[in-house]
C-alpha cells in the first residue's frame, strides 16, 4: 500500500512538473508572440486616449474600461475565427499578415504625410459632458477601431507559434489577448489620467509636489506627440517587415534577399556593434518599404473618392 501511493504521489508529482512546464512554455511563447505585435499595441495606446477627450475627469475612467471590455470581446471574435483557420488553412495566414502590413503601412505613410504637408483631419472642439448618447457613440467608434488592430495583434501572435499544437496556441493567444489589453487600456488610464494627477500634486503644500504636478500637466501634450511619432514609426517598420517577409514566403525573393544581404553585410563589416548596426539596417529598409507600399495605398485610395466626386460633378453638370 505504501508502495502503491508512493508510485502515485511520484506520478502526481511527475504531472505537477509537466504542467508547470508547459505553463512556462505557454508563457514563454506568449512573450515571443505579443513582443512580435509590439507595434500596433503601440499604435493602439496612441489612438485610443482622442476617444476620451471631452469628457468630464469622473466619466473617463469608466469610458476606458467599457472600451476595454469591447476589446477583449474583439479578441475573443478574432480567436474563434482565425485559430480554425490555422488548423485548417494554414496557408491563408500569410496573406492575412500581409493585408494586416499594408494597412500598417497605410496608416504610418497617411499619418507621415499629414505631418509633410500640414494637412490634418478637421476636429471637433471637445465639449465636456454631452450625455450618454455622445458617450455611446465614442465607446463604439473605439472598439470599432479597436476591431482592426487587434486582428492585427492576433493574427501576428498566432502566426509566431503557427507551429505549436492546437491548445498551445488557443492558450497563448487567449494569454496575450488578456495581456495586452490589460497593459494598453492601463497605459491609456495612465496617460487620460496624468492632468488630474498633476493638478492635484500641485495643489499640495509640498513645493517638490507642486513642483512635479505642474511638470506632469505641461508634459501631457508633449507624451501624446511622442506616442503618435513613435506608433507611426512603428507602424511603417513593422509593416514593411511584414510585407517583406510575407513576399518572401510567397515566392518573390527579390526584395527580402535585398535587404538581408545588405543586414548580413552591415553586420559582418562592423565588430562588436555590427549585429546592432545589422538590426537597424533591416529595419530601416524595413520602413522604407512601409512608406512606398503606404504612400501607393494613400494614393489610390485617396484619390478613388476625389475622382468619382469630380466624375459625378461632371454628371450634374452636363
Amino acid at each position: 500500500m505504501a508502495g502503491g501511493l508512493a508510485a502515485l504521489l511520484d506520478d502526481i508529482a511527475a504531472i505537477a512538473r509537466i504542467a508547470a512546464a508547459s505553463i512556462d512554455d505557454i508563457g514563454a511563447a506568449a512573450g515571443r508572440a505579443g513582443s512580435k505585435a509590439a507595434a500596433v499595441v503601440i499604435d493602439d495606446a496612441a489612438v485610443t486616449p482622442k476617444y476620451v477627450q471631452g469628457f468630464s475627469p469622473q466619466r473617463e475612467l469608466p469610458v476606458i474600461w467599457k472600451i476595454a471590455k469591447g476589446s477583449l470581446v474583439n479578441k475573443a471574435i478574432i480567436i474563434a475565427l482565425v485559430l480554425p483557420m490555422s488548423q485548417f488553412l494554414p496557408w491563408l495566414l500569410t496573406p492575412l499578415l500581409m493585408l494586416g502590413g499594408a494597412y500598417l503601412a497605410y496608416e504610418g505613410a497617411e499619418k507621415l504625410i499629414e505631418w509633410f504637408t500640414g494637412h490634418h483631419p478637421e476636429q471637433k472642439a471637445a465639449v465636456v459632458d454631452q450625455g450618454p448618447e455622445h458617450e455611446k457613440k465614442m465607446v463604439t467608434g473605439a472598439i470599432r477601431t479597436d476591431f482592426i488592430l487587434s486582428a492585427e495583434i492576433m493574427v501576428i501572435s498566432l502566426r509566431e507559434v503557427a507551429d505549436e499544437p492546437f491548445w498551445t496556441r488557443t492558450l497563448v493567444l487567449i494569454v496575450v489577448a488578456i495581456a495586452i489589453t490589460a497593459i494598453v487600456y492601463g497605459v491609456v488610464a495612465l496617460i487620460v489620467k496624468l492632468d488630474d494627477i498633476g493638478l492635484a500634486m500641485a495643489k499640495r503644500e509640498s513645493a517638490a509636489s507642486q513642483r512635479t504636478g505642474e511638470l506632469l500637466v505641461k508634459a501631457m501634450p508633449v507624451i501624446l506627440k511622442v506616442l503618435s511619432i513613435v506608433g507611426t514609426i512603428a507602424m511603417l517598420w513593422v509593416g514593411g517587415h511584414i510585407l517583406l517577409v510575407g513576399m518572401e514566403e510567397l515566392g518573390f525573393t527579390l526584395p527580402y534577399d535585398v535587404v538581408h544581404s545588405l543586414e548580413v553585410a552591415v553586420a559582418g563589416a562592423v565588430p562588436g556593434i555590427g549585429g546592432a548596426l545589422g538590426w537597424l539596417t533591416n529595419t530601416v529598409f524595413s520602413a522604407l518599404m512601409g512608406v512606398v507600399i503606404g504612400a501607393i495605398l494613400v494614393g489610390i485610395l485617396h484619390l478613388i473618392p476625389r475622382r468619382k466626386k469630380v466624375l459625378d460633378g461632371e454628371v450634374v453638370e452636363g
